[in-house]
């Protein structure tokens, strides 16, 4: 047996090719947009992609799965399990073969067991592998977003992404009963999900690419937990915000994803086109690291930094139904295909050109550069004391019940452009996150947006309550 294993670290999400080196044959599970890596694969092992599947309806990326099938010449498979409302909107079209539970997939020597296991979406499905010329017993189980390590799957997905209000309580008994079942397999049997830590499809999810079932019923709080009420309670509590577009992702991946075709390096464009397509409203995402962009950029301008966490926060602010642009740091000669991708994998495709950073230069010599001021805590805790500044909570909501600054609001940085009537212009807006970087954003935001007079807390929380400044939690402050 062929078993190759891909993680997209920005998004934590993993895909499968396993293969049987004796028929030749290939099944590609959960895959992402980007298909050229299965492909080049499958080539490079020698094997053809004869299948290709998926765990569920997508909630946190673009499938490539319908892509990938027709590139490949091969077969869809599809859950046909669950309700009404979570069929495969596509599948007749694309010619797909719908799968139950209890049915039985052959790729070559390789024995595929389908097994409904709902609860994170009514019609997820888990796929038992079995290596049969080594054994009649099974190697594994691709469970997707239904058991992590250290994790289960989030039940309330439904409600808080797709707005499907009464769900999450249900879907929560409904994940116990399939983790029911999960918990009947041999300990032995390999467990490799669909994500891992820093997904915001669970709460907790482990660093590790892989675990047994065994191991899980021992460290896997989910799996562990055999009391049905107290798993829901325990399932539902503390889950994070869902991000925007995962309401946008399942619609896509419902309905069928259109075929990208590959990653366009999209034109690159000069200072005039800038100048004009700001004067005309459009956004302009600046990539560049946030210290760059605190020191200087073009007014108007967003700063969304390419780093781990440029998909998260592109998803959360840049529209789907405009175009938009990016500006790009020429010292980084790959930076223009990594943002186009990442964003690609996301499904934000409308990005209609990109500025290279030598346009902050000539920018200067026609008019100031913005630029974000810093503070730190010891200066903050005067300005607090005295009321000469408005300070911002950016945070997630679920931090700031944790412990914030006395009597300070919250408004999470995916929320500030919806809420910006909430935000006094009468003085000085101090912003801040815990460490300081979704703040910085959350700044250029409201620079961009005309707020003026606005400073980022370096160091953010972590830095005031290590100076020893107040902190309210939970209604007291200490």
């Amino acid at each position: 047996m062929l078993f190759r294993r891909f993680y997209d670290v920005k998004l934590a999400q993993a895909s499968y090719l396993i293969g049987c080196q004796q028929t030749g044959e290939a099944v590609v599970v959960d895959p992402n947009r980007d298909i050229e890596q299965y492909l080049d694969a499958a080539a490079a092992e020698g094997v053809r992609i004869t299948y290709v599947t998926e765990t569920h309806i997508h909630a946190d990326f673009i499938s490539g799965a319908r892509e990938l099938a027709q590139r490949a010449g091969a077969q869809l498979l599809l859950s046909d399990d669950g309700d009404a409302n979570w069929k495969y909107a596509y599948a007749g079209e694309a010619g797909a073969r719908l799968l139950k539970d209890g049915d039985v997939v052959g790729v070559g020597n390789i024995r595929f067991d389908i097994l409904h296991t709902p609860g994170h979406t009514p019609e997820h499905l888990s796929f038992l592998v079995t290596d049969t010329p080594t054994s009649e017993r099974p190697w594994g189980i691709l469970t997707g977003d239904f058991v992590f390590v250290g994790d289960v799957g989030r039940p309330d997905l439904l409600e808080k992404a797709a707005k499907m209000p009464g769900t999450m309580e249900a879907e929560a008994h409904t994940l116990f009963h399939s983790l029911q079942r999960f918990r009947e397999l041999p300990d032995y049997v390999q467990v490799w999900p669909g994500h891992g830590a820093g997904s915001a499809c669970g709460k907790a999810l482990g660093a590790l690419p892989s675990s047994t079932v065994g191991y899980e019923k021992i460290a896997n709080w989910g799996v562990g937990t055999t009391g049905e009420e107290l798993f829901v309670r325990l399932v539902l509590e503390g889950q994070p915000e869902p991000p925007k577009y995962f309401a946008e992702m399942k619609r896509i991946n419902k309905d069928g994803p259109r075929a990208l075709g590959g990653f366009t390096r999209p034109a690159r464009l000069s200072l005039d086109r800038l100048a004009s397509s700001i004067s005309m409203g459009a956004l302009v995402v600046d990539t560049r690291p946030v210290a760059a962009y605190a020191a200087g950029h073009i007014p108007k301008t967003i700063n969304i930094p390419l780093n781990q966490s440029f998909t998260t926060w592109a998803g959360w602010l840049v529209p789907y139904d405009t175009d938009f642009y990016l500006l790009i740091d020429d010292q980084c000669p790959h930076c223009v295909d990594e943002a186009v991708r990442d964003l690609g994998m996301i499904g934000l495709d409308r990005v209609a050109g990109y500025f290279g950073s030598e346009v902050i230069a000539w920018a200067a010599a026609e008019r100031p550069l913005g630029a974000v001021p810093q503070t730190t805590s010891k200066d903050l805790a005067e300005q607090f004391r005295r009321g000469t500044v408005t300070v911002l909570d950016v945070r997630a909501r679920s931090e700031w019940e944790a412990g914030h600054l006395p009597g300070v609001a919250n408004i999470p940085v995916g929320h500030l452009a919806d809420r910006l009537g909430e935000i006094p212009r009468d003085k000085p807006v101090v912003v801040h996150c815990q460490g300081g970087a979704r703040s910085a954003i959350a700044a250029s935001l409201l620079r961009a947006r005309g707020y003026t007079n606005v400073v980022n807390l370096s160091g953010g929380l972590a830095d005031w309550e290590a100076a020893g400044n107040p902190i309210e939690r939970a209604g007291r402050a200490t």
